[in-house]
């Protein structure tokens, strides 16, 4: 099932489902009790939100091979973890901000992981137990920053950096799916997600190692290969085999 978050010109933003091109209402909390209405507002008649509003957003670095490779560094025997806030997050169709402050701003197409149930310590075994759904993400990342800082956040901390959508699928499987990043018609990235160092499953048991997981919390799972420069103009587009097509525009600060 296909699960969104939506507003309409005369609502406030609430949880929805879709069937179809159709967007019905969910009564009730996604992540525990809820109900279903019927599917009757058209969905290009909606403007889509960020699929979820999450407590934190837990991202993992250098998960590819070939990404750590294009940057001249190794991957770790751990994975290598970092936040971005809730104030990045931005939706389908909204604009990815370029900040005066970065001259070299990329794209990373990511799968992202919506956690459903609480937990901490998980054991492997459990662990998919403990997913809600997959979406698809942007990372996007001042990679002049990045490589400045000693810490990533504020590399990958500006408002806008996390575009997130178009929806929660919670009928998926990720193992080995097509990840792909369109810059305009050019084709920047395209790998499976077989290709993770770490899998789903261990990144779970691990960052619950650290720190508890709660329902909404997001895994960003890493990029592969190809990122590339963003530029004013440009529409960023990427697409997850099964999960659909995430679009931002690209404009500078103050447009």
């Amino acid at each position: 099932m296909k699960i969104l978050r939506f507003q309409t010109p005369d609502r406030s933003p609430r949880y929805g489902w879709l069937y179809e091109d159709m967007v019905g209402e969910i009564d009730g909390d996604p992540f525990s009790a809820y109900r279903r209405l019927d599917p009757d507002i058209p969905i290009e008649s909606v403007k889509l939100l960020p699929p979820v509003k999450p407590g934190k957003i837990v991202c993992v670095g250098r998960n590819y091979e070939a990404h750590a490779q294009e940057h001249g560094v190794q991957v770790g025997d751990i994975p290598v973890l970092f936040f971005k806030p809730g104030t990045s997050l931005v939706g389908p169709g909204d604009p990815i901000v370029l900040p005066p402050q970065s001259n070299q701003v990329q794209h990373e197409a990511e799968l992202a992981v919506v956690i459903g149930r609480t937990g901490r310590w998980i054991q492997s075994e459990e662990a998919m137990e403990h997913v809600f759904g997959y979406t698809i993400a942007n990372d996007v990342t001042a990679r002049d920053l990045q490589r400045r800082d000693t810490q990533w956040t504020r590399g990958k901390g500006f408002d806008t950096f996390c575009p997130l959508g178009p929806w929660i699928e919670t009928d998926y499987d990720p193992t080995d799916v097509l990840i792909t990043c369109h810059v305009g018609e050019a084709l920047r990235q395209m790998a499976s997600t077989r290709d993770m160092v770490f899998t789903i499953p261990r990144l779970i048991v691990f960052i619950s190692s650290i720190m508890t997981l709660e329902p909404g919390d997001i895994i960003l799972t890493g990029t592969p290969a190809g990122v590339g420069d963003l530029v004013t103009g440009a529409n960023v587009s990427i697409t997850i085999e099964g999960l659909g097509t995430l679009v931002n525009p690209v404009i500078a600060e103050g447009e």
